[in-house]
């Protein structure tokens, strides 16, 4: 009886195991279809990182979002450069204060200074309301020809993790510290929302490419997201540049 019981409960075992196998492949075809594969309706798909070496048949349309404006205060370089990076960031992201520790630096040394890039900078406050705050901040410096003077002071000690705690005073002491001349007009444009439309301008203008975090870049058309490798920066300028 007990080899009898043993005998019945092997083949019950086996039989669900093969239960078990032929689930597992019944869901894999259904996986697998076509019409599993098939999109659904949703949001634009987001901004996407592009190797500089993909051929340009092979690349996405070119994003439109240079804008090339005479004396812009928040862009360095020549306006007639025949390479344009644009720069989607917030001052409270780590990753922001990298790219422009260690990689900015050479890209101005390398490129800006010789006349082949210039960079427009765009605000992309996404951290909260100190974001914001900042933004206003570096316009208010703006104003006062100290953009990229309070730019690079807000950065030079931002934590390497985490966001920055940028209070008014906070804000106040980097805009002496770039320079700024007019502390009391720095504060109110600061508090105001005199650049608000602007800020939202650089905003609407990522999310229409779908922008999906800060750092993003778009070097003459091609995006490259986050702060990557200054030679890959410098790979993107090089076969831009080499684009007619």
């Amino acid at each position: 009886m007990a080899s009898q019981r043993s005998a019945v409960g092997k083949e019950v075992a086996f039989i669900g195991g093969l239960v078990v196998i032929a689930v597992a492949l019944i869901l894999y075809l259904l996986m697998s279809s076509p019409d599993a594969a098939a999109p659904t309706a949703g949001p634009p798909a987001t901004l996407q990182a592009v190797e500089p070496s993909v051929p340009a048949a092979e690349r996405q349309s070119p994003l439109s979002v240079e804008r090339r404006v005479e004396a812009d205060p928040l862009a360095m370089g020549d306006r007639e450069a025949p390479v344009v990076m644009v720069m989607f960031a917030d001052y409270r992201c780590p990753f922001c204060a990298k790219f422009s520790r260690e990689t900015e630096p050479e890209l101005v040394q390398r490129f800006v200074e010789s006349g082949t890039l210039r960079l427009e900078w765009r605000d992309l406050p996404i951290f909260g309301e100190q974001s914001m705050l900042a933004a206003r901040a570096g316009r208010a410096a703006a104003e006062q020809g100290k953009f990229w003077e309070f730019n690079h002071a807000v950065f030079a000690v931002a934590p390497e993790r985490g966001h920055a705690d940028l209070t008014e005073d906070a804000l106040i002491e980097f805009a002496q510290q770039a320079g700024v001349g007019d502390i009391a007009a720095f504060t109110a444009g600061m508090r105001d929302g005199t650049f608000n439309a602007a800020i939202d301008a650089d905003l609407a203008q990522g999310n229409s490419i779908g922008v999906p975090s800060t750092p993003a870049f778009v070097v003459n058309g091609v995006p490259m997201l986050g702060a990557q490798p200054t030679e890959m920066f410098v790979r993107a300028i090089e076969d831009a540049a080499k684009r007619p």
